[in-house]
This record gives structure tokens, C-alpha cells and sequence, in this order.
């Protein structure tokens, strides 16, 4: 099999090859695991070869920014450049064998096929694949080429207009009359000559364009003819647009069931698809991604069809659905222009692979262009019927207007006949009193023309009359002719009245009589009865059409009830879980206040148990400022009574010392926690006030260092004068160990000693 040529007019070899080769990072889709041994080793080794050429690329560029001069960085260069080759290498192995050996490949190798196109076909090869792919090597259509350039056709305006705005930026397409402008204004020319049902429609010239970087101006007009014929994309691309209509319920179905949350989003802000899906669908992505993430895409179109494209899209929605749901329709419209489009440069793969994740039902779909043509097709019935009785509403208002004129020509021509009438009988009987005069004067003229016929007989007769003189002849020959020209005026006035009764009554023959005016009549009420017929009828008309009208509204105001009804069910089945979720928010809740209720009793009992304590804390101390007074007082009168045996002093003093010893021991029991940071008053006393940290000594030692009884006394309440100069005392014998006697120390240790044994 001939392979058809190749054409790359504006991509360098260099980055065509690299965008070639790049391969994806991530895993590979499901098809993948059906395939065979051999076909997943041939796989893991492209993967590999396409990791190492991704390592090897990036070492490159980081190497030429950086531009070192040392041996290591050119022997790092060279050895990643040779890595390059023989990846290159092996990739154009591979693909040129499946492009010599395409039906072989086709047809028992189709999964491996399908894994190594979603993975990008190499650039140099994809003229090759692409005219496989479709099936559009040997195409009769390419033979009338040349000839179809020659023609005319009537969209040629329409398509030089939109040649400068396809790929604008694009070095190929660049500038008025270049080379890449003028052969996609003779494909695009040619097309509308081809199918000229279609024509020309905005969009198509970037697909056009895509494929004129690829190969020559023949064979993209032979692939983008296929592409028409077999890949749905003429009916998108027909005047009434049906195919993307579809396309668009399809995609707002997949919305709807995948992504709920989006959709009413979108709903909530009249953000509808068509404003943003139909560019996707009419371009393939062209006019949305950059150059290599569309060609991607497009690589994967021409094998699977118009699937990729669903997948995408709803790729798309999925990665930007928080993002999007945060926004209003203005903020979407300047998102889904700004920011989509380059989500994916740097790694085209992640968009497959996020595509392939997409839930795609084939069956679903077919479902759904059955349900759509169905809904469609009720539509056009509807929209037939309502033509037609539009149709015949109009129709018959026209015969209204045409019985009405009607009726009001014939009421003008009878009104106008009654008035002709009147007038001539008028005429007439004027023409009749005329005539009627005439005949009198012609009477009276005739009779006039007798008597001077008698006169003249009488004047022949009497002519031999000698006494008639010439005179009185003259003057009876003017009298003759006088009467003959009143005869001759008179003949000729009768014969005008005569005329004119003659036209009179011809005209009068020519009027209707009583009975046409009848019959006239007669015709105008079956007119009026007509019209009413025609009005009663174009108001059922109107019944009628008033209530197909009422019946798509029903028909209308059901769907949205199904799909507000769908959309109430599940925000109920939401509302239940979140009731269930603060259900356990509250038993969490009241757990906690639980908890906490408990831990404040508990907290109340530890203030109780400290207080009552300190209660015993303060009685204990009464108690000992009661012994100490004891004590006192019996210090008092021993000194009066000056009774101290010198032979039980010892005794006296050891039992003192261990009373001391017990008096230390409940100190220590005295001191306790640290103080509240709330003093206590127990019958106006100050308890906490007087037992802070520097009043209380710090140790045993210290309580020994400062004395006992100065210890207690400044520990437990306030000293007396008297209580200081007692303890004072106490305490001195203590301190001066040179001059002083153990006599004076039993002397003043007597009192508390009898005391405490009292």
C-alpha cells in the first residue's frame, strides 16, 4: 500500500519530535490491562524510553541555562544528546512499522494501537496516521481537486472574511495573501462546492487549518471530506445545527448526573452550555487549547470520534468545578477564556488521563439521541401543525379581507346605483317637461305654419286683387320666412329632445331594475352571511391554536416540574444526611455538655472539700491560738508563782520539744495546697490573706532557723505585742549560746511545758 506524503510547514523537527516522544507520567488507562504480553512489554518500553527522553530533556535545558564551562557539563550534553537519538530512533521504528503495516496493526493490534495514540502520535508521522486513520488515501474527490478550484462559489466572500481571524498568531497562516491563508481559502472553496448544502460555516477552517500543518492542500481536503462524511461533523455543521444540539443535551445530561452541585450552579446564573461547550464542539478543542495540548486531543479524535470530546470537557468541569462554583456568569465567562486554556501546557497527559477517568456509557448515549430525536421530532410536529393552522389563520383572514372588500364594492355599487338612479329619474322627468314644451311650441308652430298656409292660399286667391299693394306682399313674404326659420329651430330642437330621450332610455335600460337590486341585496347577505362563517371559523382557529399553545406550555411546565421534582428529591435525600450528620452533632453535644456538667460538679466538690479543709485549717488554728492563751496564761502564773523545779527541767523541756515537734507536724498539714486566687471569709476573717507563700517558710529548716513560737505567730495570724515579746524571749536563749544557762531556757520553757502536760 502507497503511504501518502507528509507535510510539516511550520513546526521545527526538534520540538515536533520532543512533543512526539513525551509520554505520560502517570498510569496507563484501562484498555491496557486486556492486552497481550508482548504488546505491554512494547508499552512499558515506550513508557520507559519516554521517561528517560523527559529526564534527559529537562537535564538538557537546565544545562543550557546554566552554559558552564566544564568537561563534565559538555560530556553530560553529549550523552543526553546520543539518549535523544536513539529514543527518536526507536520511535520512528516503531511508528513506521505500523504505518507500513497498518491493516495488520488495525486489525490484531487495535488495543495496543489505541495505548500508543492517546499517548500522542509523533509529529513527522502524523499526516501518515491521520489519513489512515480516516481512511483517506485513495478518494475519487482528490482527482476533482484542480477542477473544483476553477469553479465559483457563492461563499467565497464569507470565507476570505474569516481567513485572517483563523490562527492569527500562527507563522503559517500570517499575514494578507500568505501561502497558508491562500490554501485554506482553496480547501475551504472547494469544500463548498462539494456540499453545497453545507457551504461554508465559521469554524471548520480551523480544523482545515490543523490539517494543511500536517499535509498537503489534496489530502487535507481528502481527510477533512471523510472527516464531514463519517465523524458526525456535517451535521454539526449544517445550517439548523441539529447534530450539536444534541451534543449539547448529551454533555447537559453528563453534567447533571456527574457533577449535580455544578449544574445548579450554572442554572442558578443562567450560565447555560451552549455558551460555553458549543466552541468545543464545533473546533475539537482548536480554539480552547494551545497548539500541542489540542493536537492531543485531535490525535485522539480522529481514531475514537467525538467521545474524547465529551471526556474532556467533563475533565474540565471536574478540575475547576470548586473553583468555578465560587463565581458568578461574568467571573465563568472570563474563567472558562483565562484560565482553562493553560491549565494543561506543561503536561498534556494529565488532561488524558483526567479524561479517561470521565464515566462515558455508550448505550446511555444512544439512549439519549433517541430520547432527543423523539422530543425533536414531537417538536417539529408541533411546530408543523402550528405553521399550518398559522397558515390557515392567515388565509383566511386574507378571505375576510377579500369578502369585506367584497361587500363593501357591492354596497358602494348599490348605494352609488340607488343614487344614478334618482338622479336620472330626475333627468327624466326634467327631459320630460322639456319634451312636453317642445310638443306644445311644435304644436303651436305647426298650427302657426297653417295659418299662414291658409294666409297664403288666401293671398294666391286674392292676388288679382288690385287693391293689395306690393307693401303689404313684402311684408307677408318676411312673416313667411320668419315662420320658416321658427319652423326650422323648432324641427331642430324637437329632433335634440328626441335624442336625448332616446339616450335617456337606453340608459335607463342599462339600470338595474327592482328586481337585479333585489338580487343584489340577496348576495350581499349571503356575503355578510359568509363572513360571519369565515370569522367564526378563524376564532375556533384561534381556540384551536390557543390551545396547542396551552398544551406545549403543559407539555413545557411538566419537564421543568420533573427536573425541579428530580432536583427536590435530591436535595431532600442531602437535607436527610445533613439532619442525620447534626443529629449526631447534637448527641456529640449533649455527650460534651455532659462531660463538662460532670466536671464542674466534680471541680464544685474539689472547692467544697478545700474549703471545708481550710474550715478545719481555721478551727485548728483557733484551737491553738486557745492553748497558746492557755499557755500564756499559765506562763504568767508560774512566773507569779515562781514554782519551776530546777530537778524536772530536763523532763520539762524534752516534753516541750515534742510538743513542738507536733506543733511543726501541723504546720506542715496547715500549709498545704498553694492559697485561692479568691480569699475565703469565714466570720470576717481573712484566712487566705495571712497564708500567702512569703508568710509560711519554706522548709523545716527555716521554721527552725526563725524560731517556733515567731514561725507560728507570723504564719497564722498577726502577733500581740505581748505574744512578740513572749516568743522573743523564747527565741533568744536559742541564739545566745555564750553567757546564757540551760536554767534560763527551762525557766521560760516551764509555763508551755506545765501547760502542755496540763
Amino acid at each position: 500500500m502507497s503511504l501518502p506524503t507528509m507535510a510539516s510547514p511550520t513546526l521545527s523537527p526538534d520540538s515536533s519530535s520532543q512533543e512526539a516522544l513525551s509520554a505520560p507520567t502517570c498510569s496507563p488507562t484501562s484498555d491496557s490491562e486486556n492486552l497481550s504480553p508482548d504488546e505491554l512489554e512494547l508499552l512499558a518500553k515506550l513508557e520507559e524510553q519516554n521517561r528517560l527522553l523527559e529526564a534527559d530533556s529537562k537535564s538538557m535545558r537546565s544545562m543550557n541555562g546554566s552554559r558552564r564551562n566544564s568537561g563534565s557539563s559538555l560530556v553530560s550534553s553529549s550523552s543526553a544528546s546520543s539518549n535523544l537519538s536513539h529514543l527518536e530512533e526507536d520511535t520512528w521504528i516503531l511508528w513506521g512499522r505500523i504505518a507500513n503495516e497498518w491493516e495488520e496493526w488495525r486489525r490484531r493490534k487495535e488495543k495496543l494501537l489505541k495505548e500508543l495514540i492517546r499517548k500522542g502520535i509523533p509529529h513527522h508521522f502524523r499526516a501518515i496516521v491521520w489519513q489512515l486513520l480516516c481512511s483517506a488515501t485513495d478518494m475519487p474527490v482528490k482527482n476533482q481537486y484542480s477542477e473544483l478550484l476553477k469553479m465559483s462559489s457563492p461563499c467565497e466572500k464569507l470565507i476570505r472574511r474569516d481567513i485572517a481571524r483563523t490562527y492569527p498568531e500562527h507563522e503559517f497562516f500570517k499575514g494578507q495573501d500568505s501561502l497558508g491563508q491562500e490554501v485554506l481559502f482553496n480547501v475551504m472553496k472547494a469544500y463548498s462546492l462539494v456540499d453545497r448544502e453545507v457551504g461554508y460555516c465559521q469554524g471548520s477552517a480551523f480544523i482545515v487549518g490543523l490539517l494543511l500543518m500536517q499535509m498537503p492542500e489534496e489530502e487535507a481536503f481528502c481527510v477533512f471530506v471523510r472527516l464531514m462524511q463519517e465523524y458526525r461533523l456535517r451535521e454539526l455543521f449544517k445550517p439548523s445545527m441539529a447534530e450539536l444540539g444534541l451534543c449539547i443535551y448529551q454533555f447537559e445530561y453528563m453534567l447533571q448526573e456527574q457533577l449535580p452541585d455544578l449544574n445548579t450552579h450554572f442554572r442558578s446564573q443562567s450560565f447555560h452550555t451552549s455558551m460555553y461547550a458549543s466552541s468545543w464542539f464545533l473546533t475539537l478543542f482548536l480554539t480552547t487549547f494551545p497548539l500541542p495540548v489540542a493536537t492531543r486531543v485531535f490525535d485522539i479524535f480522529m481514531y475514537e470520534g467525538l467521545e474524547i470530546v465529551f471526556r474532556v470537557g467533563l475533565a474540565l468541569l471536574q478540575v475547576n468545578q470548586m473553583e468555578l462554583m465560587q463565581l458568578d456568569m461574568e467571573g465563568m465567562s472570563q474563567y472558562f477564556q483565562r484560565v482553562i486554556p493553560h491549565q494543561f501546557d506543561s503536561c498534556p497527559d494529565k488532561l488524558i488521563l483526567k479524561a479517561y477517568q470521565v464515566k462515558y456509557n455508550p448505550k446511555k448515549m444512544k439512549r439519549l439521541e433517541k430520547e432527543y430525536a423523539a422530543m425533536k421530532s414531537k417538536e417539529m410536529e408541533e411546530q408543523i401543525e402550528i405553521k399550518r393552522l398559522r397558515t390557515e389563520n392567515r388565509l383566511l383572514k386574507q378571505r375576510i379581507e377579500t369578502l369585506e372588500k367584497e361587500s363593501a364594492a357591492l354596497a358602494d355599487r348599490l348605494i352609488q346605483g340607488q343614487v344614478t338612479r334618482a338622479q336620472e329619474a330626475e333627468e327624466n322627468y326634467v327631459i320630460k317637461r322639456e319634451l312636453a314644451v317642445v310638443r306644445q311650441q311644435c304644436s303651436s308652430a305647426a298650427e302657426d305654419l297653417q295659418k299662414a298656409q291658409s294666409t297664403i292660399r288666401q293671398l294666391q286667391e286674392q292676388k288679382d286683387n288690385p287693391r293689395l299693394t306690393e307693401d303689404f306682399v313684402a311684408h307677408l313674404e318676411t312673416e313667411l320666412e320668419q315662420s320658416r326659420l321658427r319652423e326650422t329651430e323648432t324641427l331642430g330642437a324637437l329632433r335634440e329632445m328626441q335624442d336625448k330621450v332616446l339616450d335617456m332610455e337606453k340608459r335607463n335600460s342599462s339600470l338595474p331594475d327592482e328586481n337585479n337590486v333585489a338580487q343584489l341585496q340577496e348576495e350581499l347577505k349571503a356575503l355578510k352571511v359568509r363572513e360571519s362563517e369565515a370569522v367564526a371559523t378563524a376564532r375556533e382557529l384561534k381556540l384551536q391554536l390557543q390551545e396547542l399553545s396551552d398544551t406545549w406550555q403543559d407539555h413545557i411546565h411538566r419537564n421543568l416540574l420533573n427536573r425541579v421534582e428530580a432536583e427536590r428529591a435530591a436535595l431532600q435525600e442531602k437535607l436527610q444526611y445533613l439532619a442525620a450528620q447534626n443529629k449526631g452533632l447534637q448527641t456529640q453535644l449533649s455527650e460534651s455538655r455532659r462531660k463538662q456538667a460532670e466536671a464542674e460538679c466534680k471541680s464544685k466538690e474539689e472547692v467544697m472539700a478545700v474549703r471545708l479543709r481550710e474550715a478545719d485549717s481555721m478551727a485548728a488554728v483557733a484551737e491553738m491560738r486557745q492553748r497558746i492563751a492557755e499557755l500564756e496564761i499559765q506562763r504568767e502564773e508560774g512566773r507569779i508563782q515562781g514554782q519551776l523545779n530546777h530537778s524536772d527541767s530536763s523532763q520539762y523541756i524534752r516534753e516541750l520539744k515534742d510538743q513542738i515537734e507536733e506543733l511543726k507536724a501541723e504546720v506542715r498539714l496547715l500549709k498545704g495546697p498553694p492559697p485561692f486566687e479568691d480569699p475565703l471569709a469565714f466570720d470576717g476573717l481573712g484566712l487566705a490573706r495571712h497564708l500567702d507563700e512569703d508568710s509560711l517558710p519554706s522548709s523545716d529548716e527555716e521554721l527552725l532557723g526563725v524560731g517556733v513560737g515567731a514561725a507560728l505567730q507570723d504564719a497564722l495570724y498577726p502577733l500581740s505585742p505581748r505574744d512578740a515579746r513572749f516568743f522573743r524571749r523564747l527565741e533568744r536563749p536559742a541564739k545566745d549560746s555564750e553567757g546564757s544557762s540551760d536554767s534560763d531556757a527551762d525557766e521560760l520553757a516551764a509555763p508551755y511545758s506545765q501547760g502542755l502536760d496540763n
